[in-house]
């Protein structure tokens, strides 16, 4: 009986120790997979097969991003022509004059949206990697880095997506802006048409080709959909990352206050009679929806992982920060 008992025990220590074999081989085969820096954030190194496919998709991402950008340069650079829309002889909304100077120029359009929401996400980075002890999986050693590449080139990937799609709808539709007649060098009354009938062509007396071509790129208002969509996804990653609940009305202050700055952009080019007012709601509404797409289905801010995230936090909400992926 006691030796019996004795085999039976001799057989599970032996089995235990093999187990405990196994697993200190497998903690030794992935040794070189995990570090951990001074401030006790974990960055998981990868190396061997992972590491290049991890490399290929990174190229992935930059081809596709490439790719995004190809309709926006496209008409940036002039390479299309607009399509040449005619007008009904007497339309009122196409008589406007043409302002010179804007209220926002295309340079302080694009260098605020880019600047507020692109410096806005890599500082709140920063803090996340250096406060909040994230830990990282991909093979990029620098944790700054790593986080920054997720976050902002999600972001510039929308940016290019939106004015991709916005250029397309110029090129396309060819809408006349509200000053056309007046880039034009023209007027009814120098055309001698009849009232309520349709002029297919005309031939404008405007020296200056370029601006003839962009009094036909009306419809739908890049200021106001890159404007939405920049302010609008700065709003979505306040909601993701500003948690800090000793003042409640500062986060949505700051919200409110950004779609507040997105929507005065678009008004502004009505009053500059560069668009009509149903070009800036088509471009308001496609902002917002590409912001929408890119924050929660493309940004990895509103998603859960095990990773990018400091292992004594609890998760409280679910806009909270640390349902993350760095």
């Amino acid at each position: 009986m006691l030796d019996t008992f004795g085999s039976q025990s001799a057989v599970v220590h032996v089995s235990s120790a093999e187990l405990h074999l196994k697993l200190t081989d497998n903690k030794s085969s992935l040794a070189g997979m995990g570090m951990e820096n001074g401030t006790g954030k974990k960055l998981i190194e990868i190396t061997g097969p992972a590491l290049s496919k991890r490399k290929l998709l990174v190229g992935l991402d930059l081809l596709c991003l490439f790719l995004a950008s190809i309709p926006f340069f496209v008409c940036e650079l002039k390479a299309v022509s607009p399509y040449r829309r005619g007008f009904m002889c007497g339309d009122p909304s196409i008589t406007y004059p043409y302002l010179h100077r804007e209220a926002i120029p295309d340079e302080l359009l694009i260098a605020g949206g880019i600047i507020i929401t692109g410096l806005t996400i890599a500082l709140g980075e920063c803090y996340r990697v250096r406060f909040r002890g994230i830990s990282s999986k991909a093979f990029v050693r620098n944790l700054y880095v790593s986080c920054l590449y997720k976050e902002l080139g999600g972001f510039l990937f929308g940016c290019f997506v939106g004015q991709s799609l916005t250029n397309m709808a110029k090129l396309s539709v060819g809408r006349l802006r509200p000053h056309f007649l007046s880039v034009c060098g023209v007027t009814y009354a120098s055309l001698n048409c009849t009232p309520g009938t349709y002029v297919a062509t005309v031939n404008c007396r405007q020296p200056d080709h370029r601006l003839e071509e962009e009094a036909r790129k009306s419809f739908f208002s890049g200021h106001a959909s890159f404007a939405m969509y920049t302010m609008l996804y700065l709003a979505f990653y306040l909601q993701a990352r500003l948690t800090w609940r000793g003042a409640r009305l500062l986060r949505p202050a700051l919200q409110f206050f950004l779609v507040l700055l997105a929507v005065y952009t678009g008004l502004t080019r009505i009053s500059d009679f560069r668009h009509h007012p149903s070009d800036v709601l088509t471009g308001y509404i496609q902002g917002a929806l590409t912001a929408y797409w890119v924050a929660f289905h493309i940004s990895s801010m509103f998603k859960s992982s095990s990773s990018c995230r400091s292992p004594t936090d609890t998760l409280d909400s679910p806009l909270s920060p640390l349902h993350t992926v760095c």
